[in-house]
């Protein structure tokens, strides 16, 4: 007589129908993978995609392998460049959840880590994290950039006076310093040789902005954690989008400065937001500004469009820009603009068929922005034709969220030796399996946004 064997378990199907609504991608992933262990997930999420074939997706990959080419030249050799771009040519991934702090936070950690084991996984030598930086230094009750979380305590991380930190913005707070002060004073003998030693490394720098002291603070700290050098993290942020986009709008032929600039052409787009933000799923869309955030006095700044310029609504001395194409492009290079998430994630992902990984909230906008520029785009041009039949496959995937380490970030230091967190964490998820790692989906079944979706679409 033969055994019968349970199956396997299954995801919750309330759940993933909710899901399906508007992300079926991110339901297939979880389908595949549930049963298996969280460094197989992340590698099928940092699997190959299909080479941009129409002609307005192979000009947007260029543009932005320059814009990267650019941004590991600070931080690489010539050798080492050519070797992390050959591979993004093939596995194009951000990891795009990545919060503008520190690495000792939890959810930061976390979310970069599921893209180092994807990287690892496949063998690649270094993994893209995208960091959105146009928040405050402080967001809400000591959150944010300029707060240093150390599990039983917050550190003012760059000794800013609390109302600048919730005035200032992290891509232009700046100059600043490592706090060095509190930080000595929350250390003990192993944070010095688990994390404090490489903030300390840096007390004597200026750094021109929190932003930049972010990105080259998480380097050192991953180059501490990991001597390995697997899969080194290489962090972007809202100002590569900006050079990406100023690249775009070189040219009046170019799709998206016939889409924002074109009367006719921008009017469609403008409706196609509109429908968006007026369906069922438009509580998942962001769009507090008109296509464009501006900069002033170390803040960012929201826009609107009136009579043909970008103005600060109700600040008559505010920012005003002409909506016109090389006032837009030199606004961008300058730093006084930054595109919205709805642009930057055409020009670093959408356009140029590059997948992104990030949190709940993300899979569902950029699910709508994918079905946004296909609404905009005129199928009688055969490029934004042969363009709409890419995007039919969507690159789409979760990840924020999916580790939750449960301890902080310096708890898990100081129980392994120095050097080793990141190679512990890999021998972890290798074991640890998907649907126990996400407690049966527990972070969707809570999530706000998704439970309306849920009981709207079952009444």
């Amino acid at each position: 007589m033969t055994d019968v064997l349970d199956p396997a378990p299954a995801p919750p199907a309330e759940i993933l129908a909710v899901l399906s609504l508007l992300c079926p991608e991110v339901v297939r992933d979880i389908e595949q993978y549930w049963n298996a262990p969280v460094s197989e997930y992340a590698r099928h999420l940092w699997r190959p995609v299909a080479r941009p074939v129409s002609a307005p997706a192979i000009a947007a990959r260029s543009v932005l392998r320059d814009v990267l080419h650019q941004r590991l030249g600070v931080i690489m050799w010539p050798g080492e460049i050519g070797k992390a771009l050959e591979e993004f040519e093939h596995r194009p991934v951000i990891q795009s959840g990545l919060h503008c702090q520190l690495l000792m936070d939890r959810i930061t950690f976390d979310a970069l880590l599921l893209a180092w084991l994807g990287a690892v996984e496949n063998g690649l030598s270094a993994c893209f994290g995208f960091m959105g930086t146009t928040m405050t230094m402080e967001t809400i009750g000591r959150e944010g950039p300029g707060w240093l979380d150390v599990g039983d305590d917050k550190v003012n991380l760059f000794g800013m006076g609390r109302h600048k930190l919730c005035r200032k913005s992290a891509c232009v707070a700046g100059p600043v310093s490592v706090n060095t002060r509190a930080l000595e004073a929350v250390g003990n003998e192993t944070d010095a040789s688990r994390w404090l030693g490489a903030l300390l490394a840096s007390q004597d720098k200026a750094f021109a902005t929190a932003a930049d002291a972010l990105t080259e603070l998480n380097e050192d700290l991953v180059a501490d954690w990991d001597r390995s050098g697997m899969a080194r993290p290489v962090f972007i942020d809202d100002r590569l989008a900006a050079s990406a986009l100023a690249r775009h709008l070189d040219h009046d032929g170019n799709l998206l400065s016939r889409l924002l600039l074109d009367p006719a052409r921008r009017q469609r787009l403008d409706y196609a937001l509109q429908d968006a933000a007026s369906s069922p799923f438009g509580r998942f869309l962001p769009n507090a500004t008109a296509y464009f955030w501006g900069i002033r006095e170390e803040r960012v700044r929201k826009l609107v469009l009136e009579n043909g310029r970008l103005v600060e609504p109700d600040r008559p001395h505010g920012l005003s820009i002409p909506f016109e194409r090389l006032h837009l492009k030199q606004a961008l290079l300058d730093g006084v603009l930054l595109p919205n998430l709805f642009l930057t994630f055409l020009v670093l992902a959408i356009l140029p068929r590059v997948r992104v990984v990030g949190g709940l909230r993300q899979i569902g906008y950029v699910a709508l922005f994918h079905s946004i520029l296909l609404a905009a785009l005129d199928e009688n041009a055969p490029e934004e034709r042969s363009l709409a039949a890419e995007l039919k496959v969507r690159e789409n995937a979760w990840g924020t969220g999916v580790i939750d380490g449960k301890i902080s970030v310096r708890e898990q230091l100081a129980g392994v030796p120095a050097g080793m967190l990141f190679a512990d964490l890999l021998r972890q998820y290798r074991l640890r399996i998907f649907a126990e790692t996400t407690e049966d989906l527990k972070l969707v079944r809570e999530n706000a946004r998704w439970r309306k979706i849920g009981r709207a679409y079952s009444m």
